[in-house]
């Protein structure tokens, strides 16, 4: 038998286009080494024919990706592998996927660099009050001085303290960048202990306490029932006045009502990427408020920071056809506790 031959077959289940820019053309290159493309374009499962769809036994998937439920399932009984080359696939997965032995790997560690990094540069940015300094240049064009207008006149990094909610992937990778500033680091996460906080190089501190102890509060935890509305008005009234909430995460996460009363009235200022709902009403106070900074949700990859997530998923391809274990594999049990 020909190594040609050899080759499993393999569908791109995604968005039309979204291979594009997940498959650089040395990527591409790669995978068609290791497998036979059912089509070199994104496909939809269910639109291709039972004796094709009966063959495949790698999906590599990405935005757009057709659920695995059953009734897919039970037209794919080679199925055996699902490199899911984007972040969350919780969409994507059925108990039914892991229940007909399909092995699932997810992309989002490498969709969580871009994440870090914009949340780290935005709380350098924070410290340094520049989004309101340079509202106020604007204003001003140089005619006086700007410098030390936020509400406690203080600006830099130095013993800045930053509460991080959530050790995920991102949570983690914006600690290690924390980690370059000279500023005083905590997180809260349910699966942590003093010990694995202490190893990231942050203090374990509890929810609470957290939002009461920070200058910033930044978002990393995944949407989950027992994460709905976990900032809630409440733990926004234990923040000290003219702190910051950053969210990078999900909407789910955040209160928005409570949120919006605590910045209109201007004793709060916050960062939002990932709002609730998505995207704000136009007629949200949000928008025109001095101290609040929206962006729409521009965190993760975007541009040639997708490609990453297709080198990733390339990756898990060739280790699974290797026999070697699956460096960002996804069980059935971590459901509950993943973005």
């Amino acid at each position: 038998m020909s190594t040609e031959a050899a080759r499993p077959l393999a569908a791109l289940a995604m968005l039309p286009g979204i291979e594009a820019q997940l498959l650089t053309p040395d990527a591409r290159e790669r995978l068609e080494s290791m497998v036979e493309l059912v089509d070199p374009a994104a496909v939809d499962l269910t639109a291709l024919p039972p004796e094709m769809l009966a063959g495949i036994e790698i999906v590599v998937g990405g935005w757009g990706c057709n659920a695995l439920d059953d009734a897919l399932l039970a037209q794919m009984p080679k199925l055996q592998l699902l490199a899911y080359a984007a972040g969350s696939v919780k969409h994507t997965v059925t108990p039914g996927t892991w229940a007909r032995g399909v092995v699932v790997s997810s992309a989002a560690a490498a969709n969580a660099v871009p994440v870090a990094e914009f949340t780290f540069a935005a709380i350098v940015m924070i410290a340094k009050d520049v989004f309101r300094i340079r509202d106020r240049h604007r204003e001003t064009r140089g005619r006086e001085s700007v410098i030390g207008i936020g509400p406690t006149g203080e600006l830099g990094a130095r013993g800045l303290r930053v509460g991080v909610i959530g050790a995920s992937a991102t949570g983690r990778l914006v600690i290690a960048r924390l980690a370059t500033l000279d500023a005083s680091v905590a997180v809260s996460d349910p699966y942590l202990d003093d010990e694995g906080a202490s190893s990231l190089g942050a203090a374990l501190i509890d929810l609470e306490d957290l939002f009461s102890w920070a200058d910033v509060v930044t978002l990393h935890a995944p949407a989950l029932p027992s994460t709905h509305h976990l900032v809630n008005a409440e733990r926004l009234a234990r923040m000290h006045d003219g702190a910051w909430l950053l969210n990078t995460a999900r909407g789910w996460l955040v209160d928005t009502d409570a949120l919006t009363r605590e910045c209109a009235a201007g004793r709060l200022n916050a960062f939002v990427d990932t709002p609730d709902p998505e995207p704000l009403p136009s007629d949200s106070p949000l928008y025109d408020l001095p101290n609040v900074v929206l962006t729409p949700h521009i965190a993760g990859s975007l541009g040639n920071e997708i490609s990453r997530m297709g080198d990733l998923a390339l990756d898990e391809v060739r280790r699974f056809l290797a026999g070697e274990p699956l460096a960002h594999e996804v069980r059935a049990e971590d459901l509950g506790r993943i973005a």
